[in-house]
């Protein structure tokens, strides 16, 4: 039995150790995956507007093609404001609303910017706003009217405004919330592991009395059952350690009442009842105990 005893702490001892190492490193590659994404992703603050007008620009060029025009050129994309900028062509060219929505979606999903933004199709002699639309970043939220109503050929821009923080943190916010997440997950799992440690070396260090699946350690007032650890009162510790020493024999009231409350000067009933009580719900999670009230009598620890 004590040989055994020593395998199996030595493999829990083990298995912690391997544990808490895979904990550990996955903390460290979240930790390097972040800082790689930070200083790699290009939809960072200091090359947002190179990206947008990238973006944009290739947008542009979709919509001439969707016009059958080949040839004639995009001018460069302005900047207009902090959040907004405008695509602006040399030729006339009609608008679909369905294929600007679709077209405007695939390049600046493809670039990696916000998903949050309003589109303005401006025409240009009059400047009055011949068509929009918002995408909120989930579908049933985004607002696209009127469908299937083009606009006749003529000179157009078009004005895009990003309503969300365009920040690293928002563009990239799957990969920060999954790495919060794995971060999360690796030190619940070291402080678990921690834990699992501590009360190994208990049950390493200090004697203990098996009571069905758990460990009852006298000298720390401490019940043990795998990695769950319950403190204990005095007078809960003082119950325990005579029910452990008359496993599955009757045991009178009276007895009771005086070996744990005479000597310090209580003698109160219903006390006795009330931390048999108390006994109950700490061994709960094991179903092969079970305190029983023999009526008139007294009580009986019942391990099977």
């Amino acid at each position: 039995m004590t040989d055994f005893r020593f395998n199996q702490k030595s493999l829990n001892e083990f298995l912690v150790m391997k544990i808490k190492s895979t904990y550990i490193s996955l903390f460290i590659l979240t930790i390097a995956a972040t800082l790689f994404l930070s200083f790699q992703n290009p939809s960072t603050e200091a090359h947002f507007s190179e990206i947008v007008k990238v973006a944009l620009r290739d947008a542009g060029n979709k919509l001439l093609i969707a016009n059958s025009d080949s040839t004639s050129l995009i001018l460069p994309i302005e900047k207009i404001d902090s959040n907004k900028y405008r695509i602006t062509f040399e030729s006339q060219l009609s608008i679909i609303p369905d294929s600007l929505v679709a077209i405007v979606n695939t390049s600046l999903k493809a670039a990696n910017l916000p998903r949050h933004y309003i589109v303005e199709v401006i025409r240009c002699k009059t400047n009055v706003v011949s068509y929009s639309f918002q995408i909120k970043g989930k579908k049933e939220q985004n607002i696209i009217p009127c469908i299937g109503r083009n606009l006749p050929t003529d000179c157009y821009t078009i004005n895009i405004l990003f309503t969300g923080n365009s920040s690293f943190f928002t563009t990239n916010k799957n990969y920060i919330l999954t790495g919060i997440f794995i971060l999360f997950f690796s030190l619940f799992g070291f402080l678990y592991g921690k834990r699992y440690t501590k009360n190994s070396r208990i049950d390493k260090n200090f004697p203990y009395t098996q009571i069905g699946h758990y460990k009852f350690y006298e000298s720390q007032n401490k019940l043990i059952k795998d990695t769950l650890e319950i403190k204990l009162s005095t007078k809960e510790c003082e119950l325990i350690k005579f029910f452990s020493k008359h496993q599955n024999e009757i045991i009178k009231r009276d007895v009771l009442l005086k070996e744990i409350w005479e000597d310090n000067g209580v003698f109160v009933g219903r006390s006795l009842d009330t931390f048999i009580s108390k006994l109950r719900k700490k061994f709960k999670d094991d179903a092969s105990i079970n305190i029983v009230n023999i009526h008139g009598v007294g009580y009986k620890l019942e391990v099977h």
